[in-house]
Order: C-alpha cells, then structure tokens, then sequence
C-alpha cells in the first residue's frame, strides 16, 4: 500500500477562523494526494485564496503552484495589508448581504457595484470577471470560485468594522460626496429648478444647494441625516486619506 505524503502546515492566526477548530492551534498535520498543488490543499482545508499570503515551505518563499513532497514544513501567512490589486481603477462588487457597507463606500467616492437582490454566485463571480472588480463577501464558497477576477473576505458583519476593514487592506482613493448611494452613479451639481419635481414642498423651501445623480436622477441636499453622514465622512479621511481632487459639488 502506497502512503499517502503529509506535510505539516501551520495557518496565520488571522486565518484559522477558516479551517476546523482542531487544525487551529499550531502546526498540523495534513494527508495529501501527491499531486494536487499547495493552493487546493489550502483551499480544501477552508481558506480562500484570496486571503492567503505568502506561503514559505521549509522557510523559503514558494508559489501555490507548488505540489508538496512528503515532510515539507509549509507556513501559510494572510495577505499583506495594504493589499495591490492589479489593473486600475480599483472597483468593487458586494453581495446581496452587504448593502450598508456598499452605501457608506459610495458615500466616500469609491466605485461599489452591488445588487439588492440576490442573482447566484455564478453570475456574481462572472460580473468581478467582466468589469475587473473585487468582489468582497463574508460568503466563504462563493470567494472559491475560480472565474472570479478578484476577492476579499470581509471579517467582520457591522458596518462600521467592515468600512474600516476595507479601506485600511485596499486604501481606495477617497472623493466623499461624489457617488449616488443608491445606484453608484456620479454625481454633478444641479440648481432647484433641475430636481424640482424631485422635492417635496418643505424640502424644496428649506434647501437651496442641490446635486443629482446623472445615472438614475435622484437628488441630493444636506438633509436630516447630514450630520451622521459627515461624521462618517470625517472619520474616514482622516484615517485613511488622502482624498482626490475633485469638482466642487453639493453634499449628499
């Protein structure tokens, strides 16, 4: 009987949320097949790759390519922060379950697709292809696939820690105020009379700065939610700016 190889593979603290409780503490142990490279080995065990970083066999840098031989010691660290991403301009595309984070990115200028409806992984990993976008998701399956251009776990499920989270691995340009939040359209300044029929009577009384979103339409005015907006805003660039030049525009 032929033994199968084992190698022992230890995990990054960061990334041991992914795998079985009893292969998270230290190094282990692993069974392989002899012929399946480092990259399905670590994804069979839970981690998506696109979370691994680099990994070291017997201490030395080695690509996922690698097929483990028997004995080989491998180190499997998490992905560098801040994260390059190939291509430009950087985009994103969230799933169905990250509505609030994909808003709050719109609100600081940062290119977020997302659909409010759930459309199946195969064609949410097929539009990150298309449009070159990085998909971000707390859907571990769905970041497996292969036909996904780029992916991003995102760890945490309150918007305030998954806004942080994002910004601090991919350190998007910042431009606040300049994307609709409600489709990702760009916005341009507009006068009262172009969004008239878009306020109600108190609003078109009380407001006399205005934007519109030239992809859908909808107007925008310092209203009551402003503060809490500006707040965010505010906390954002000054932990992760710089911002980029942009025209002068009215705020959401």
């Amino acid at each position: 009987m032929t033994t199968r190889p084992q190698i022992h593979l230890q995990f990054a603290p960061e990334l041991r949320l992914f795998v079985p409780s009893e292969r998270r503490q230290g190094r282990t142990t692993v069974d392989t097949d002899g012929s399946s490279s480092l990259g399905h080995v670590i994804e069979a065990l839970g981690v998506p790759l696109t979370e691994a970083g680099l990994i070291t066999v017997d201490g030395a840098p080695t690509p996922r390519s690698h097929v483990p031989r028997s004995g080989e010691s491998v180190d499997v660290y998490a992905i560098e922060r801040p994260q390059t991403v190939p291509g430009a301009p950087l985009r994103f595309l969230l799933d169905v379950h990250l509505g609030t984070l994909a808003r709050r990115m719109r609100l600081l200028g940062v290119d977020a697709a997302y659909f409010s409806e759930d459309i199946g992984d195969p064609a949410l990993a097929a539009h990150s292809a298309r449009e070159q976008r990085v998909l971000l998701s707390r859907d571990r399956g769905l970041l497996h696939r292969r036909e996904l251009w780029a992916g991003a776990y995102v760890y945490s499920d309150q918007p305030d820690d998954q806004l942080r989270d994002i910004l601090g691995r991919f350190t998007p340009a910042l431009a606040p105020w300049t994307r609709c939040t409600a489709c990702n359209g760009e916005l341009k300044e507009a006068t009262k009379a172009e969004v008239s029929d878009r306020l109600h009577g108190g609003t078109e009384r009380s407001y006399d700065v205005f934007a519109q979103c030239t992809a859908c339409g909808r107007a925008y005015w310092r209203g009551a939610h402003h503060a809490r907006l500006e707040a965010i805003v505010a906390e954002a660039v000054r932990d992760f700016g710089p911002t980029r030049p942009v025209p002068r525009s009215s705020d959401a």
